[in-house]
């Protein structure tokens, strides 16, 4: 991805099949976010950089990025851009995708309609294992809810303007808590285990991103961790490593939408969702992040 510096910004170019619009939709899915805000469509987050903790103002223009950075300047802005391409997915060839599904019944209207939206990642692996952990068998309120005590009570802040903009905690920190640590913010003991665990994993060296993309099964890998099943795996790979193959075939939230836009009166089968996914073959996490989508109407 081909980027410049101006007068202090960043220049990010976008690929054809990009549009920022959509990307705001799904950022603004929460109001209980913690980790970016959003004000006048600029998108605001603070990324750790050398230990050093950088806010940087997201905005569009001219079918590119804009990054700016409102407190200080990063040593290192390759870094930063590197971060935008994986959160962003800056990189895919999404015309492939939509070559892929473009007699798709389901999917064809999608693509259509939700022209140029990209996976929005969650770059930092623990960060992704949690999150998915946390959303285990509860609503996405609630799990919002536990993200944002575990954030607000572990994590780092930088405090500019009166404003606080936080970074998600570090597995070295998570990694030395007790269950009652995490008790305390109404996570349930065995989430409690599995979030500690999964810090632990990562802490002592036996889990990380490099590890799953050199693994000749990455999924079987994650599922071998307590705590981490078939889904959340498959959420991981697609949100965290970006593989356009990831598919979170139990997902609820996917099943509905095939329901929705099929005028289906039951929720599919995970068999029944396979053979809809051969049309998809090798862009299922595309076609699972366009559905959720389709629920946000």
């Amino acid at each position: 991805m081909r980027w410049t510096e101006f007068d202090g910004t960043l220049r990010i170019e976008l690929p054809l099949e990009f549009s920022y619009s959509e990307c705001l939709v799904f950022l603004e899915r929460s109001r209980l976010e913690v980790l970016h805000h959003i004000h006048e469509k600029n998108i605001y987050k603070v990324v750790e950089v050398n230990s050093e903790l950088i806010l940087i103002k997201i905005s569009y223009k001219d079918h590119k990025l804009v990054i700016e950075f409102p407190d200080r300047e990063p040593s290192n802005k390759e870094t930063i851009v590197k971060f935008i391409e994986n959160w962003f997915d800056l990189n895919q060839d999404l015309s492939l995708f939509y070559a892929a599904v473009s007699e798709d019944r389901l999917l064809q209207p999608l693509v259509e309609k939700y022209f140029g939206l990209r996976m929005i990642g969650i770059p930092d692996l623990f960060e992704a294992l949690t999150w998915a952990i946390i959303g285990q068998q509860i609503n996405l309120t609630f799990a919002y809810t536990l993200k944002q005590r575990l954030v607000e009570r572990f994590g780092k802040k930088l405090v500019l303007h009166d404003n606080e903009y936080w970074v998600y905690p570090s597995p070295e920190i998570i990694a030395d808590l007790q269950i009652d640590d995490l008790r305390e913010l109404q996570f349930t003991t065995r989430k409690a285990e599995y979030v500690i665990g999964v810090a632990r994993e990562i802490v002592e060296g036996r889990l990380s991103k490099d590890i799953l993309r050199s693994s000749e099964d990455s999924a079987r890998q994650l599922i071998s961790i307590r705590g981490i099943g078939p889904w959340t795996a498959d959420y991981v790979l697609m949100k965290c490593l970006l593989k356009t193959d990831a598919f979170p075939v139990a997902d609820v939230g996917l099943q509905n939408a095939v329901m929705k836009q099929l005028k289906w009166k039951q929720k599919p089968t995970e068999k029944e969702l396979k053979i809809l996914a051969k049309n998809w073959s090798g862009w299922e996490a595309y076609a699972t992040f366009y559905l959720w989508r389709s629920l946000y109407e």
